[in-house]
């Protein structure tokens, strides 16, 4: 078969193929847009009613005057500051077992040692005679040893700590040989 569409006609025939391609391509873009557009509308529109309906709720509110507390709503607030004031006065007055001590307390516990209660005292007191000494802040630990010689390590090992000041462990403590049932005082700094 012969050509017989000069080369001069084939360039213009493919430079409209390409403006009719890219015509329709523009094309189908605008009603994309067309459609994408009719379709967020009447979100928008309700999302704007909502927004005034709001805006003008909110500026009737702020017109109103606040109403007075009565008496009774008066007096509920103060019992509540009372309460509110007490316990935060406690809360500053109170010793508090932090996770460092009790960390401490369980890294030097051996592996064979149980502990089975850990317990503190503010003001702990002791009477001698007639005479009452407050000796202040102690942590209290109780549990079962295998034998004297662990629980004694582990005594040791607490008095080591730079955490407490004294250690004290009661000679009834080594009445036992084994199984024993322990309980030992700790004075923290």
């Amino acid at each position: 078969m012969i050509n017989l569409i000069p080369n001069k006609e084939k360039k213009e025939m493919v430079r409209g193929f390409y403006y009719r391609l890219i015509v329709l391509f523009l094309l189908m873009i605008s009603v994309s847009f067309l459609i994408l557009f009719f379709s967020i509308l009447p979100s928008y529109l309700l999302s704007i009613a909502k927004n005034n309906i709001v805006n003008t709720k909110l500026k009737l509110q702020k017109n109103e005057p606040v109403p007075l507390p009565d008496q009774q709503t008066l007096t509920i607030i103060k019992d509540l500051d009372d309460k509110i004031n007490l316990i935060e006065s406690a809360a500053s007055n109170k010793f508090i077992i932090s996770q460092k001590v009790i960390n401490a307390i369980v890294l030097r516990k051996l592996p064979d040692i149980k502990i089975t209660d850990i317990s503190y005292e503010a003001n702990s007191s002791k009477t001698k005679g007639k005479k009452i000494s407050i000796q202040g802040k102690k942590i209290s630990i109780q549990g079962n040893a295998p034998s004297r010689e662990v629980l004694l390590l582990f005594r040791l090992a607490l008095e080591s700590d730079t955490l407490f000041k004294q250690v004290d462990l009661p000679i009834s403590n080594f009445i036992k040989g084994s199984n024993i049932q322990f309980s030992l005082s700790l004075t923290p700094l």
